[in-house]
């Protein structure tokens, strides 16, 4: 009988089941898109039924291509995107909200006067995060002000906030847990302790009651999974850019790699040792295995890489899919001298400005379609490069090379942009789904089909490599204008008092 591992690998806008064999070696897969809500400006929703009716469905369609039994699968892992909040009653399952998700600002006001009253340091230190509605706990505090009765609820115990790592292992097992690696980004979690810190919750008023209780990311059967027809164990959770980090074998510190998705992510391990940010980047735990000291990384995200060739297809209708977007930005030589600046939702690293807005700079007669599509790869390119620039201060340490993976990593004009201005090549490895290969090593590891990291690295293989080619003047010119479209897009929206 053949035996797989299985990774659920839930993200912001689809829900994918893989199949991996024991040499990490991706088999089939399935994936469903879901609706995305947006009530109002800046705000962002998901609903937790439709993501739990596409991920039994993405498992049984996966399993029907593979012409598998679930018997024959030995693990169930999960990676998800992060904080991304539920409340669901965890007796009965029912969710009294839809999700509300990572992208959104609703929290903005509360964290604009928490700004006002804590220092960011001290919440630096604890959390090793900034003042930002991108965690989970603005989004918390806002369900808890907004939704009726939930406040009581949440306090009696017949409310769980969870992200969708809990959420999803809730609906397989009926229990109750999230990993380290979700658990740091709720900004409630005291990141040297790992555990709920009492004076976060009290900060933000959040019942301590209302949060799942955290565990390692690996090493711990989370509980079993009979929906299918047998009994499969549910272990390893990993946050989806750890889950790339790990699944990218990016085991020593020092080691690099950088998620082109709906968001760009790039996370630099820095082994045991938390190393928190000066410029701009946030600490997070990269993984912890049970019985071991957590892992860390530092961090930083865009908030806006795929999902804006999404809207330039969707929203503009310039393209009919990113085919035609690489297709036409590979027909011209540069920009034009267009930039644009996808702060849809705000900036996140290394700049957290929620007050700033989207611009298109530079535009001239000359400019067409062409040049506004090259504008849009090299957007995430140059959002990318200040991270880099943030994490080599922060870290001192200068990386020789970039691992990238995710859907964007097949634009090759973009990742030939891209290590043009960091200067380093650019490589992507044979197996590009490396979150869910990721959720997939922690799974095996946590049952015994692997030993350790090092039987892992030796799964890692190169497929394509990107070298660098701009003249260093060209290259520094671009970094300039590119700054410049930045500084267009502050202050557009002004902090309430």
């Amino acid at each position: 009988m053949a035996r797989y591992i299985g990774a659920i690998d839930q993200g912001t806008t689809s829900t994918r089941f893989i199949l991996f064999d024991d040499s990490g070696n991706l088999l089939t897969s399935h994936q469903l898109e879901h609706r995305q809500y947006f009530p109002n400006p800046g705000w962002v929703e998901h609903d937790g039924e439709e993501i739990w009716r596409n991920t039994v469905s993405t498992i049984e369609e996966t399993l029907l291509k593979m012409k598998a039994n679930a018997s024959e699968i030995m693990a169930i892992g999960i990676t998800n995107q992060r904080e991304t909040i539920i409340p669901f009653n965890p007796k009965t399952g029912e969710i009294y909200h839809r999700a509300i998700v990572w992208q959104d600002l609703r929290g903005s006001e509360i964290i604009d006067s928490l700004k006002k009253s804590v220092d960011e340091e001290w919440l630096r230190k604890k959390t090793g995060l900034l003042f930002s509605p991108y965690f989970s706990g603005s989004k918390i505090r806002w369900l808890l002000d907004n939704i009726d009765g939930l406040r009581e609820k949440a306090e009696r115990g017949e409310c769980v906030f969870g992200t969708i790592d809990c959420f999803l292992l809730y609906k397989l097992t009926g229990k109750i847990f999230t990993d380290v690696t979700n658990a740091s980004r709720y900004m409630l979690m005291n990141i040297n302790t790992l555990s709920w810190d009492s004076e976060l919750c009290d900060m933000l008023s959040i019942p301590m009651k209302a949060l799942p209780e955290i565990v390692p990311s690996i090493g711990r059967v989370y509980g079993e999974c009979t929906l299918f027809g047998s009994s499969i164990p549910v272990c390893g959770i990993l946050g989806d850019q750890q889950a790339a980090l790990f699944g990218q074998a990016c085991f020593e510190s020092g080691e690099a790699k950088c998620t082109y998705g709906t968001g760009c992510f790039m996370l630099e391990n820095t082994g045991e040792k938390l190393c928190l940010s000066k410029h701009g980047l946030i600490s997070t735990v990269a993984y912890q295995i049970e019985g071991e000291k957590p892992v860390y990384a530092l961090e930083g995200s865009i908030a806006v890489a795929g999902s804006l060739v999404q809207w330039v297809r969707d929203n503009l209708k310039l393209v009919k899919n990113a085919r035609e977007l690489d297709e036409l930005a590979m027909s011209v030589s540069d920009c034009g001298g267009v930039y644009i600046v996808p702060a849809f939702a705000g900036l996140f690293a290394p700049y957290w400005r929620s007050d700033a807005r989207g611009v298109i700079a530079g535009l001239t007669g000359y400019a067409d379609r062409r040049h506004l599509c090259r504008a849009v790869l090299e957007a995430t390119a140059f959002q990318a490069y200040d991270i880099f620039e943030a994490m080599a201060k922060d870290s001192g340490i200068s990386l020789s090379s970039l691992k990238v993976d995710g859907g964007l990593t097949n634009s090759s004009p973009l990742m030939a942009f891209q290590s043009d201005l960091l200067g380093i090549p650019v490589i992507r490895p044979k197996v590009i789904e490396t979150t869910a290969l990721g959720a997939a090593y922690a799974a095996g590891l946590s049952i015994g089909i692997w030993q350790n990291r090092k039987n892992l690295s030796r799964y890692w293989k190169e497929q394509l490599r990107w070298t660098p080619g701009m003249d260093e003047n060209v290259r520094s010119e671009k970094i300039a204008r590119w700054s410049k479209a930045v500084s267009r897009t502050l202050d557009w929206e002004k902090e309430k008092d």
